[in-house]
């Protein structure tokens, strides 16, 4: 029997979207929703969270704050997001170099955390909508040699919480139970009810 390929989804450009980002793991997102931006922008805001703020709050505060921080054209739908790692009430860092990282990976072992990812879409309009997706990950307790392993391999750096569950972290999570691709950056089922809802054609 001969197996015929799976069709692959192009991504079409859609004119009237913008992402407020610089990830390439959110232009991933968006490809596998077959949409392409026309612009991305990366804003420029001021990331520090706020005395006692708690997690969800901040990571909404944050998607909202990218997407207003875009000068948005006539006719244009703004799309901004943010990822946030939290453990309890407590906010973890990116992990800007090794020592953290393995700071981080050290306080994830065998714990369960959450990552919330906060999504916003402003409209045509100018109407802000919001939704916030929130995941709860758990690791298998960490070796020091399983931690070395990852700190390694180099993925994990410049991210929050010291992982990227699209690499090689995905074999060290025992569990998780929410959305796959907030934890990557943007979860996708949120994304695509409120671009529908700004009025974009998506299939």
């Amino acid at each position: 029997m001969t197996l015929g390929k799976t069709p692959s989804l192009v991504p079409q450009l859609v004119p009237e979207l913008v992402l407020a980002s610089s990830s390439p793991r959110r232009r991933e997102a968006l490809a596998r929703l077959g949409i392409t931006p026309a612009r991305i922008v990366s804003p420029d805001i001021d990331e520090s969270a706020l005395t006692g703020e708690i997690p969800r709050v901040y990571a909404l505060r944050m998607a909202e704050g990218k997407a207003l921080a875009v000068t948005r054209r006539a006719g244009e739908v703004v799309l901004a997001g943010d990822t946030t790692v939290a453990l309890g009430r407590r906010i973890l860092p990116s992990a800007d170099d090794e020592a953290v990282q393995r700071r981080l990976l050290g306080l994830l072992s065998g714990r369960r955390h959450r990552c919330i990812s906060a999504v916003v879409v402003v409209d045509a309009a100018g109407v802000m909508r919001s939704r916030v997706a929130e995941t709860v990950v758990v690791f298998k307790p960490l070796s020091t040699a399983e931690i070395d392993a990852y700190v390694a391999c180099g993925e994990g750096l410049g991210k929050a919480g010291g992982y990227a569950i699209q690499g090689r972290a995905e074999a060290l999570i025992r569990f998780l139970s929410g959305s796959h691709s907030g934890v990557i950056g943007l979860p996708l089922y949120e994304v695509r009810a409120l671009l529908r809802t700004a009025g974009l054609a998506l299939g």
